[in-house]
């Protein structure tokens, strides 16, 4: 059975992230995942949405993954890949390159992102909403039922 080690963020968890998660999965049969800790977030000028210790409960929740530890810097990947014995070392095709140093201890594979989805991209949506619009057309749907009751009652 191989090992396949991962790293990321993983903020706001979503369908690409399965995707990715699984298909690392297929690659060995046991998946240990890095998730970037709060304060190597900050180094990389990040900040997330959940705390590391909830990005790592529910990155850890999923069916693919068998184990998570904290990413604190840039450099530790060779200590890891040697300390979970990993066969291989998986990460997103926006890094093409920067990890081929990995290749001497272990095979070095860049998974294409799934496409029209981000962490970034969600980001960005959820802060163009005006939740006081949304605040009003709930206060609309609910006049609309009130009169939709009084007319069902007739």
């Amino acid at each position: 059975m191989k090992t396949v080690i991962t790293y990321g963020t993983f903020d706001l968890f979503h369908i690409g992230h399965v995707r990715l998660l699984k298909r690392l999965k297929k690659l060995g049969g046991r998946l240990v995942v890095g998730i970037s800790s709060d304060e190597f977030n900050k180094v990389k000028g990040k900040s997330s949405f959940y705390s590391y210790e909830e990005r790592a409960e529910i990155v850890l929740s999923s069916k693919y993954v068998d184990e998570v530890f904290p990413e604190n810097n840039w450099k530790q990947k060779r200590k890891d890949i040697l300390k979970y014995k990993a066969d291989i070392f998986s990460i997103g095709d926006d890094w093409i390159g920067k990890f081929d140093e990995l290749k001497d201890i272990c095979e070095v594979i860049y998974l294409p992102r799934t496409e029209d989805i981000s962490t970034t991209e969600i980001k960005s949506k959820l802060s163009k909403i005006n939740f006081n619009d949304l605040d009003k057309v709930e206060r609309s749907l609910h006049d609309a039922i009130e009169i939709l009751k009084t007319i069902a009652i007739k």
